[in-house]
């Protein structure tokens, strides 16, 4: 396919802070609980983990570039929108005509089950991403890139459009994140996947994997060993998801290795397990981004990943910047409180 059969929409003058990429999909929520054979009624909603990341930090007030494709249909329409209404910065978002969007459909589990998703994505338009969808990219503007596992299991010229990104992003002195996001289903085998998403982390300062994703891609069970085996490979810093027990760091600060330990936040009800990983990836790294202590960066990760499992939807649950300032500031007032019992 020529890209002269593309339209792109008109360059803003001010180019992004961040990137994000890869494929947003439209999301089939089941409006019931049971196999999706038997549901009915569906509510639409978007899906992604890159795009939840890149929603997280724009509703923070970063200035977040979406780099994808979607088809030219309804549904990519309906993405495009989404994405714009929720401050994207969408310049880099092309419409493909010959390839359909993505999709996405997930039961409505019950208590605090992970619910069962469904994809549809195979030859959609974001799996033709390549390096020449990043060719308008201002990257000596670029202050961070986020890079998930996805876009390079979709095809290979999604991982050569992954590893350009990386390439410049590091060229340009910009920070790089990098969330495993793994997708086991999406790969041809797991020798190969974890190989290639090493490599994408060695090229990463901050790596992100749960604990589990940490001990497949590594082989090592401990938190403190599956950090330890990604900073050998040059990463600055490795922060680990522990599920309900809450999160794990492990980096170096100012030539000294540093570990910090923060305890889970409890929540009353959980309504939708998918999004946590990523709303904890954006309070990591937009604290990281905001200069503060590897001990706030965890406890903003552990708040925001607390706030998506809340609320049915990806995404719906992240925080404004003025939410999630209440959510801190009540957080370290009970931290204050246990500390003088």
């Amino acid at each position: 396919m020529h890209d002269s059969a593309l339209s792109i929409t008109r360059k803003k003058p001010n180019a992004p802070e961040i990137i994000t990429f890869g494929e947003a999909m439209a999301l089939l929520i089941a409006q019931s609980t049971g196999d999706l054979a038997e549901v009915e009624h569906f509510e639409r909603r978007i899906a992604g983990a890159d795009t939840n990341v890149a929603i997280g930090l724009a509703r923070l007030g970063f200035h977040v570039g979406w780099l994808s494709r979607v088809g030219s249909d309804s549904l990519g329409r309906y993405i495009r929108k989404t994405l714009e209404d929720e401050g994207l910065d969408c310049q880099h978002m092309r419409t493909d005509p010959n390839l359909a969007t993505g999709i996405m459909f997930k039961s409505r589990a019950e208590g605090a089950a992970d619910p069962s998703v469904e994809y549809f994505r195979k030859g959609s338009a974001a799996s033709a991403l390549s390096p020449d969808d990043a060719r308008d990219l201002d990257f000596t503007s670029l202050r961070h890139l986020h890079v998930t596992g996805i876009p390079p299991a979709l095809s290979d010229s999604c991982l050569a459009l992954t590893q350009h990104m990386q390439e410049n992003a590091r060229r340009a002195g910009a920070s790089i994140s990098f969330d495993p996001n793994l997708r086991p289903s999406l790969w041809r085998d797991e020798a190969h996947m974890r190989t290639t998403l090493n490599a994408i982390a060695s090229n990463a300062d901050w790596v992100l994997p749960g604990l589990a994703e940490g001990q497949l891609l590594s082989g090592y069970e401990k938190p403190e060993d599956i950090a330890n085996f990604y900073l050998d490979r040059g990463c600055k810093a490795v922060i680990i998801k522990l599920g309900s027990e809450g999160s794990f760091y492990r980096g170096v600060l100012e030539g000294a290795l540093t570990d910090t330990v923060m305890a889970g936040i409890e929540v009353d009800t959980v309504v939708d397990t998918v999004g946590a990983g990523d709303g904890f990836a954006v309070g990591v790294i937009s604290a990281l981004l905001d200069g503060l202590s590897p001990a706030r960066a965890l406890l903003r990760g552990n708040l925001i990943g607390a706030q998506a499992v809340q609320v049915s939807g990806d995404m719906e649950g992240l925080p404004t910047r003025q939410l999630l300032q209440t959510l801190e500031h009540t957080a370290n007032a009970q931290q204050r409180d246990r500390a003088k019992c």
